[in-house]
């Protein structure tokens, strides 16, 4: 058992040290003592999710909470990278508080914000890792994203070096086609594979027009998701007032 003294405020290392007893081999919890980056990925991606939904509903209390559960996850895997003496979560702090002022020469007037001559955000982020070809960008862009965020993300490096359609005309252009092959493929009896393909392709065009209007793929759908849901639920309200 840990003498823990309580606290009227608590900081960000108050949590990192309440997960490393956490994980104490002797007086540590059996379940968290054992976990590993691997054993509690999905938890990272779960809370995270409970944040958008608390973003989603504009509830402050519930917002607060989620974003403690993101942090306790930050905090965590920080502690197993500290415990195979990888880095800290100082390390990750200074790693990112350096990443933010450099990333804004026009806010901050750091030698090494200032040498960097370029403004934009995604142009010092590839100055910074040393991307400089199509394919670095494409590779860096995490293949665990959703898939139409990851779309719309390949889409829009590609278009930055002259890749893809112009404008919204071809892109709708490309969706034409899309959804006739989509068709095609819907009604005849073809391979699954193919079928997927070509719903692959239809969802790759649509979330490229959806990028030229301005738009996020994710959001979009995301938000006709929770209105076919209220739409259903209203439906069925209305089906037990009338009987």
């Amino acid at each position: 058992m840990v003498d823990w003294p309580e606290k009227e405020h608590y900081e960000a290392e108050d949590l990192v040290e309440i997960i490393r007893i956490l994980r104490d081999e002797k007086d540590g919890c059996p379940w968290d003592k054992v976990q590993t980056h691997q054993s509690i990925r999905k938890n990272f991606l779960e809370e995270t999710c409970e944040a958008l939904e608390a973003i989603d509903a504009d509830d402050a209390g519930m917002l607060r909470e989620e974003l403690g559960d993101v942090l306790m996850q930050v905090a965590f895997h920080a502690v197993l990278e500290e415990e195979q003496g990888r880095s800290t979560f100082s390390d990750i702090c200074r790693e990112v508080c350096e990443k933010l002022v450099y990333r804004h020469p026009h806010v901050f007037a750091s030698s090494a914000a200032r040498g960097a001559g370029i403004n934009g955000w995604d142009a010092l982020k590839n100055k910074e890792k040393g991307r400089r070809t199509l394919a670095d960008e494409l590779d860096s862009v995490p293949a665990t994203l959703p898939a139409l965020m990851r779309a719309q993300k390949l889409q829009k490096r590609a278009s930055g070096h002259g890749v893809g359609p112009a404008g919204q005309t071809e892109a709708l252009a490309d969706l034409g086609r899309a959804q006739a092959r989509w068709q095609a493929a819907a009604a005849a009896d073809c391979p699954r594979e193919e079928k997927a393909q070509a719903a692959g392709a239809l969802l790759f065009a649509a979330a490229q027009s959806i990028r030229l209007a301005g738009l996020d793929a994710e959001e979009a759908l995301t938000f006709a998701s929770k209105a076919y849901c209220k739409a259903l639920e209203g439906g069925q309200d209305a089906a037990k007032e009338t009987n």
